[in-house]
């Protein structure tokens, strides 16, 4: 199979590009895969192919760029001209730009690949019925956002389009269901980057780092996490480092430059800024415990499988799809209020504050990240593509609704 895969890729600095290195680094094993043609974003450095073992050939094909109107005309002439077997888009609202127009025009993509007859499995990893759009930074005006969602609506069936629309949550399967009447919906989880041999859990000298990682300034605010360990730091004796991990968000450029300045009376506290993909074992390592400063969510967390997959603890806010992914995915960690500075205070001290609650919980992460290694995941993509293709070969012989559930249950 000649897998095409529309992405941005890293280096990019746009949305999913982290969740795309690691679709390549194992769908690049799997057997039926004989060449990935990666359709991306322009990037001024090459792309980073650097995998250690053999795997299938690699194309890359810079294609698009973030907020260019040309993208639905430049990404099918690429695809029309590089012939892939099966496509995959790794998306979410504001992939192709935070223009409306452009990512209006770039979820139109998979429509093209369907009329084309190439087996598609489009990967949304937010769907809008499920996101605050006020928190997410897209807007405050509540007549904007009734647009919004009309909009999203619209753009919701360009994407359902695909052959198969790929969700990582179980409630957004029930949630298109119902309102779309769709029934090309697959539930395929987020998966976790990678499996490491279990960590020691052991910290390194110094003080505890207290760390969260994204892209800050709309619903992930750091705010809460500095002033929080404030609290700590005030009726304890705790050494702490507050490691703030990432860069802005898209929608909010400069952000994490004014809380540099709010805060630069604040003692040990680190802005590490962008976070190559080589260092991140060692970010991840050295930490006491991971925290998730949000005020809403947006979909399935990367950082969550992440943090499992080095055996973090982590602190969260019971609230929207984490929550949901935390019980379906077997994870654990202390949950608090996201409103409450104090609240979160106290869910960190009592990580930090007793070294055995911190070890059980990352043991019990890092068995949920194992359970559902991307291996895993890209075998269950190789297996829906073949599906579509013996569909598209068969016609209407083949229940193709009736062939998702039965891999679903097959991969339960």
């Amino acid at each position: 199979m000649k897998l095409a895969i529309v992405t941005a890729y890293p280096p990019s600095k746009v949305t999913l590009t982290e969740y795309a290195y690691y679709l390549v680094k194992h769908f690049r094993l799997q057997e039926d895969v004989t060449e990935l043609v990666l359709i991306t974003d322009y990037t001024d450095e090459p792309k980073d192919l650097d995998f250690e073992g053999e795997g299938c050939k690699i194309t890359v094909e810079q294609s698009w760029k973030f907020n260019g109107y040309a993208n639905l005309i430049n990404v099918s002439k690429t695809i029309s001209r590089t012939k892939p077997d099966a496509v995959l888009f790794n998306l979410q609202f504001l992939k192709f730009g935070d223009k409306k127009v452009p990512a209006a025009l770039g979820l139109m993509l998979p429509m093209f690949c369907k009329f084309k007859g190439i087996p598609t499995i489009s990967l949304l990893h937010n769907i809008l019925e499920q996101v605050d759009l006020e928190n997410a930074g897209f807007t405050k005006n509540k007549l904007l956002q009734k647009a919004y969602n009309f909009i999203g609506t619209t753009l919701t069936r360009f994407v359902l389009a695909s052959d198969i629309l790929a969700v990582t949550i179980s409630k957004y399967v029930t949630i298109l269901e119902a309102k779309y009447k769709a029934r090309n919906i697959a539930l395929i989880p987020h998966g976790s980057f990678e499996t490491p041999p279990e960590p020691s859990y052991e910290l390194p000298s110094g003080p505890k780092q207290v760390m969260a990682f994204g892209k800050f300034g709309t619903y992930k605010k750091v705010e809460i996490l500095i002033e929080a360990v404030e609290i700590i730091r005030a009726r304890t004796s705790e050494d702490i480092e507050i490691v703030i991990a990432g860069t802005d968000s898209p929608n909010t450029p400069g952000y994490l430059d004014a809380m540099k300045e709010k805060y630069n009376h604040v003692p040990q506290i680190r802005f590490t800024g962008y976070v190559a993909e080589e260092d991140v074992p060692g970010l991840f390592g050295e930490s006491a415990v991971t925290v998730f400063p949000y005020t809403s969510t947006t979909g399935s967390s990367g950082v969550l499988h992440q943090a499992g997959s080095y055996g973090n603890a982590v602190v969260l806010p019971d609230l929207g799809d984490l929550g949901v992914l935390v019980r379906e995915e077997g994870y654990t960690g202390e949950f608090f209020d996201p409103t409450s500075t104090e609240s979160l205070a106290d869910a960190i001290e009592k990580i930090v504050a007793n070294d055995a609650y911190r070890i059980a919980l990352g043991k019990t992460n890092y068995k949920a990240a194992c359970s559902l290694p991307m291996t895993e995941i890209t075998r269950m993509y190789v297996e829906y593509f073949k599906a579509i293709k013996l569909f598209k070969s068969e016609g209407f012989e083949l229940d193709l609704p009736k062939k998702i559930s039965e891999l679903e249950e097959q991969h339960a």
